[in-house]
């Protein structure tokens, strides 16, 4: 006959070892998303993924993509095979693709197209069952890599040479330098950006040049994808070089003509305008 303190022992064991398991089994299932930074491209395509760990399918189970707060619905999948693309905010409607061959095996990706900047920010997917329920975060960062790097030469003035260079097209606001031969930094004369309708950056800093002969670059990076765009140029100035200061005589002369010019059919007119008048 079994000692009854040694059956309540064992069955208090069992039923430890039981609720252990079960406790074990509910959190090991969870939501979990790629280690790594999203980034995608203006105009280009996105993927968000997300799985089950440990494994198993999610076939049954409802999943839905949210952006931000959960207040902004981006996709809805229903269990069952129920793709629900109508429920989400309007500015993603059509514009998304669910990925479900590897549902079985808990794992799902959401692509949305033609991104804007507009679509960076934080997400969440959340599976959701009878008794099982649970969400993951990511953030999704939007880049643009500027068009054409252009430099160009100011007219001179009397204490140097002014280059300008202009890029646009960027996204976030790129990081943007002068940098000499040798790779060092120059200080900048100025520097100033704007932005478009698309929230595009666009790009313009300057610098003058005082008794110099040297390369000069403009260099432009893109602070997400590290991505840059470099455009030289090679300048040749002396202010105290014979040809620089007949220049600047000449340019002097030229704006004093003018203004001689402006001046003189000025007075003409009016007094042609006073003589009608009289008349």
């Amino acid at each position: 006959m079994m000692d009854p303190t040694s059956s309540y022992f064992s069955g208090y064991c069992m039923c430890l070892i039981l609720l252990h398991m079960m406790t074990l089994t509910s959190e090991k299932l969870m939501v979990t998303v790629p280690k790594g930074h999203l980034v995608a491209r203006v105009e280009g395509q996105a993927a968000l993924s997300c799985q089950l760990s440990p494994l198993q399918s999610a076939e049954h189970m409802e999943v839905r993509w949210f952006k931000g707060d959960n207040s902004q619905l981006v996709y809805l999948y229903r269990g069952g095979g129920h793709e629900v693309n109508g429920e989400a905010a309007p500015e993603y409607v059509n514009r998304t693709e669910f990925v479900k061959e590897a549902m079985g095996e808990g794992k799902v990706t959401l692509k949305i197209h033609n991104v804007s900047i507009s679509d960076g920010g934080p997400y969440r997917c959340s599976f959701k069952d009878t008794d099982f329920s649970d969400a993951a975060g990511m953030n999704l960062s939007v880049a643009a890599l500027g068009l054409e790097t252009q430099i160009h030469v100011q007219v001179p003035v009397s204490d140097g040479l002014e280059v300008e260079c202009n890029s646009g097209g960027w996204f976030p606001q790129p990081q943007m330098e002068w940098r000499n031969s040798r790779g060092e930094v120059v200080p900048h004369s100025s520097k100033s950006y704007s932005q478009d309708g698309a929230r595009l950056f666009h790009m313009k800093m300057t610098l003058l040049l005082r008794n110099r002969s040297e390369s000069i670059m403009c260099y432009v990076c893109n602070p997400v994808t590290g991505e840059e765009k470099r455009t030289s140029i090679i300048l040749a100035i002396s202010i105290s070089d014979p040809l620089f200061s007949l220049y600047n005589s000449w340019m002097t002369d030229v704006i004093t003509g003018v203004a001689f010019l402006t001046l003189f059919f000025t007075i003409l007119i009016g007094y042609l305008i006073w003589s009608l008048r009289v008349l």
